[in-house]
C-alpha cells in the first residue's frame, strides 16, 4: 500500500474541507472572441446587425484551461489495478465527513448516512464493492456496536475511518488494538474531538500510509473547540485474490 500514495492534505486553511463533484471533463480549450468576418461579441458585425452573444469565458480570449479530474477528483488518475478514494473528516459539529471510492460516494450527508462519531465503510478489496457502512457514536454510543463491526472482519477488507465531532471518548483498549491491528498508528493517541481519518485492511502487516490525525488543542484548534478538518486522497493496490 505505501508505494501508491498520491497525495494527502489537511484542510485549507481558507475554511473546512470540501469535497468537489467527481468529474471527467477534458481540458477545455479557449475560444477565440474574433473569429473571421465577426465582431466582438455584442458589437455590430460587417452587415451591420448586432452580435446578441454573451462576452463569457468561452469567447474570452484570457479563458484558462481547465484542469481534468479524475475518479473522486484526483488530480492525476491510479495506476492500473488501483482503488482511486478521497475523504474528509468533519468539520466541527456541523459539516459531516464524506468517503468517496472509484468516483462512488460511499457516506455522506446527502446520503444521510454519516453522524457523530466514527464513520465505518468497509469494501471487498478484491472488488472494490462496498461491503456495508455505518456510523457509530462515539460519544453517547455503545461502543460494542462498533466492536461487533469490526472484530469480524475477512481479511484483506479495506477499512475506511473518518471522524465527525467526538471520535473517541467511547473508544476502550480493545477498540485501539483492533483499529492498530488494520495498521493504524495514531489510533493509540485518539482523544475527545480530535480529527481522523485513516484506512486500513484486515491482515495487513506494516502500519498504513493512509492516515491524517490532528489534535484537539486550544492552542491550535480552527474552529472554536475542534481543530481543523482533515482531507485525504490516493490510490490502493487491489488484492489479486480473495481471502
Amino acid at each position: 500500500m505505501n508505494k501508491s500514495l498520491q497525495r494527502s492534505r489537511r484542510g485549507h486553511s481558507t475554511g473546512p474541507s470540501q469535497t468537489p463533484a467527481p468529474t471527467c471533463s477534458s481540458f477545455v480549450a479557449p475560444q477565440s472572441a474574433l473569429s473571421p468576418n465577426t465582431a466582438p461579441a455584442g458589437g455590430p458585425n460587417p452587415a451591420g446587425e448586432v452580435d446578441m452573444r454573451l462576452a463569457g469565458p468561452e469567447n474570452s480570449v484570457t479563458a484558462e484551461p481547465r484542469a481534468r479530474k479524475y475518479k473522486c477528483g484526483l488530480p492525476q488518475p491510479c495506476p492500473e489495478e488501483h482503488l482511486a478514494f478521497r475523504m474528509v473528516s468533519g468539520a466541527a459539529n456541523v459539516i459531516g465527513p464524506k468517503i468517496c471510492l472509484e468516483d462512488k460516494m460511499l457516506m455522506s450527508s446527502v446520503k444521510d448516512n454519516v453522524g457523530r462519531g466514527l464513520n465505518v465503510a468497509l469494501v471487498n478489496g478484491v472488488s472494490g464493492e462496498l461491503i456495508e457502512a455505518r456510523a457509530f457514536d462515539m460519544w453517547a454510543g455503545d461502543v460494542n456496536d462498533l466492536l461487533k463491526f469490526i472484530r469480524p472482519l475477512h481479511e484483506g477488507t479495506l477499512v475506511f475511518v473518518a471522524s465527525y465531532d467526538d471520535p473517541a471518548t467511547k473508544m476502550n483498549e480493545e477498540t485501539r488494538k483492533l483499529f492498530s491491528d488494520l495498521g493504524s498508528k495514531n489510533v493509540k493517541d485518539l482523544a475527545f474531538r480530535d480529527s481522523w481519518v485513516f484506512v486500513g485492511a484486515k491482515g495487513v502487516q506494516n502500519k498504513s500510509p493512509f492516515e491524517q490525525h490532528v489534535k484537539n488543542s486550544r492552542h491550535t484548534n480552527k474552529y472554536e473547540g475542534w481543530p481543523e478538518a482533515l482531507e485525504m486522497e490516493g490510490c490502493i493496490p487491489r488484492r489479486t485474490t480473495a481471502s
